[in-house]
């Protein structure tokens, strides 16, 4: 790997000497600056790989400084300041510091940082290479895409992978967004270590916090042995909390109080336990709204969201179907030796459907086609409705409906082009709907529930009967 280049920004020439020595002896070409001027003149020498800069400067404030240089997105940044307050080391961290020291700065600690450095630059140097490769091809980790709304994601995933910082993911269900996960695990320095996930709504709230942070023996009825809970297990790795809004508030305090020590203390127990593990999140729902709705605490929202990445729906990635159908199919054909393909029939249906249930319900209607599907896998056996999803109309006024619909039906169609003309924002469409986010949610879970259900009783029908 190449030599790595380091410019450190403090005001104390003594200081800052000392610190080029050492840093210097760690392997970095140094450049030194002793005021923010200083620095943006050495840039013109290039950018380096690392900053190292004081918060307070004769001329400005180095942490606002590195969130408003433009080389600075593009490099590391280590904060080094004489102050030693909380808040400060918070604000660094957010504002996209590697690492913060404060002086006298320990020299263990800074090689730390320094070695931290190397492995953060040499994993984005590999994860950009990897993401160059394979976007093209419509790949990144298990993510499948090439439209530019994914394609914005693989570069969001790229940027974050190598780090430590904690990402919520955002999404409607079926999206995708365990699999973003997966590629943020994979494509960071904690691969070697331990992916797991906890459905957060899926555990009985009488025994999350045990999963989570593990029990004593005899802490409770039942708990006949100690056991780790998902944050020791994951010491190393990542922990992918999914559906996180669906966590017990009371809870939500304590893994906030985890995030930021570091620490965990078992039901039943007493001593705090070191964990070392990399927090991504996941939720269904608006983050914003679910702060509203008391369904997520504000100050763990703030301590999630560091680096927020929002999926697209389906709906807004339409040149993604052909090639996700046929991912998926592939994937069936290899596990079952065949070489099945689709018609071009079937591809133009898979194209017209609204897709609610988003790439899961596309994995899911290929999967049903593969079994009742010929060689050539024709559009009759793909279990969807016979209606394409309504056409956006001309400046988006305008919904015709045929005399003697059912009420039923004419509100369908009214939400579903409702959406399409908001892009998805449901949100927005619930506004212009005048209802609730929950009665808009309710009514897309009902249309789901429907096409499921015909799906089943065509794939029934389908079947040869025996006499």
């Amino acid at each position: 790997m190449r030599t790595l280049q380091a410019l450190i920004i403090d005001d104390d020439t003594n200081f800052r000497m000392s610190l080029d020595l050492l840093v210097q002896r760690e392997g970095f070409v140094t450049r030194t600056a002793g005021s923010l001027a200083e620095a943006r003149a050495s840039l013109a020498a290039g950018t380096p790989d690392v900053f190292l800069v004081d918060l307070t400067l004769p001329d400005g404030d180095g942490l606002a400084w590195l969130r408003s240089e433009p080389a600075a997105s593009t490099a590391e940044v280590i904060v080094i300041t004489g102050s030693t307050s909380v808040d400060s080391a918070v604000d660094a961290l957010h504002g996209g510091a590697l690492d913060y020291l404060s002086k006298p700065v320990d020299r263990a600690r800074l090689r730390s940082a320094l070695v931290n450095v190397t492995r953060t630059r040499a994993l984005k140097e590999e994860v950009g290479s990897l993401r160059s490769e394979l976007r093209d091809l419509g790949r990144f980790g298990r993510m499948v895409g090439r439209s530019k709304p994914i394609l914005e994601v693989y570069d969001l995933v790229a940027r974050v992978a190598p780090t430590d910082a904690t990402v919520l993911i955002s999404g409607e269900s079926g999206t995708g967004k365990e699999l973003v996960a997966e590629t943020l695990h994979q494509c960071s320095a904690r691969k070697g270590g331990l992916l797991l996930p906890v459905n957060c709504g899926a555990v009985s709230p009488n025994l999350i916090e045990s999963e989570l942070f593990g029990h004593e023996r005899g802490s409770f009825t039942g708990a006949d042995r100690q056991r780790k809970g998902y944050f020791e297990r994951a010491t190393g790795g990542t922990l992918f909390l999914d559906e996180v809004t669906e966590m017990p508030s009371e809870l939500q305090v304590k893994l906030l109080r985890v995030i930021e020590s570091g620490t965990v203390v078992r039901v039943g127990g007493t001593e705090p336990i070191r964990v070392d593990v990399r927090v991504v999140a996941a939720t269904n729902r608006d983050p914003a709204e679910a702060v509203k709705a008391g369904k997520l605490r504000e100050d763990l929202y703030y301590r999630l969201n560091v680096f927020p990445i929002a999926l697209p729906p389906l709906r807004n990635r339409p040149g993604d179907i052909d090639l996700l159908a046929e991912h998926f199919l592939a994937q069936l054909n290899r596990e079952a030796g065949t070489s099945k393909a689709w018609s071009r029939s079937a591809l133009e249906r898979l194209r017209n459907n609204a897709w609610t249930g988003n790439v899961r319900e596309l994995r899911n209607v290929v999967q049903r086609a593969y079994i009742l599907g010929d060689e050539e896998i024709s559009a009759e056996v793909l279990p969807l409705s016979d209606e394409a999803p309504p056409p956006a109309p001309e400046n988006g006024q305008v919904l015709q409906i045929r005399v003697g619909t059912s009420i039923e039906r004419v509100e369908q169609r009214l939400i579903l082009a409702t959406l399409e003309l908001t892009g998805g924002d449901k949100k927005k469409a619930a506004e212009m709907l005048c209802i609730s986010l929950k009665t808009l949610y309710n009514r897309l879970n009902v249309y789901d529930a429907g096409r499921v259900a015909r799906a089943g009783e065509q794939a029934a029908g389908s079947r040869p009967h025996s006499n």
